[in-house]
Parts: C-alpha cells; structure tokens; sequence
C-alpha cells in the first residue's frame, strides 16, 4: 500500500515537473518571438531609411531639383533626363507624379 502511495506521489511530481518545464519553454519561446519581430521591425526601419537618403541623394546630383514646386507629401520635385517629375517616399522609391499632383511651395518653406 506505501509503495502505491510513493509511485503515486512520484507520477504526480514528474507531471508537475513536466508541466513546469513546458510553461517555462514557451514563456523563452515567446520572450525569443517578441525579440526577433522588434530586430526586424528596426532593420527595415533603418534599411528604408538609408535607401530613402541614397535615392535622393543621387537624384540632387543626377537630376535637377523642380524650385517652388513640391510633390503631395511635401518633399522636393526632380526632374530626371526624360522631363518625367518625381520624388522619392519614406521607402526610397521614386514616385512619378502627373502634372496635377504638382503643387506650388508656400513662400515661407
């Protein structure tokens, strides 16, 4: 009878254990999870960026600058060799604009 009493107790304590261990596992796997997403979320926030800077960079040594024009976001207007107007977006894309998507720059800016 003791002995039954000890296997049980034993079983008990090894599925408590087992259950611990699991918990454990999954709050480092989901800690590890939330890490990665943030690295990404920062690397593509930095790789936007920096071909956000490149893009415009060359077009200011390529393409001409269109003055007291801007585009719909407000940034700079650049015209390539082709005559076509564009600006550069937050990703770094060039963004061809029809002629009424051009707008005038305010005096003060």
């Amino acid at each position: 009878m003791k002995r039954k009493y000890i296997v049980g107790l034993l079983t008990l304590a090894f599925g408590v254990l087992a259950t611990v261990t699991v918990q454990a596992q999954t709050k480092v796997e989901k800690a590890a999870e939330k890490t990665g997403k943030a690295v990404e979320k920062g690397a593509k926030a930095v790789g936007n960026k920096t071909a956000e800077v490149a893009v415009k960079g060359s077009a200011k040594v390529a393409d001409k600058t269109w003055k007291g024009k801007m585009a719909p976001d407000g940034s700079n207007v650049y015209i390539d060799a082709d005559n076509k107007k564009y600006y550069v977006n937050k990703k770094g894309a060039r963004i061809y604009l029809k002629p009424s998507q051009i707008r005038t720059r305010p005096a003060g800016e």
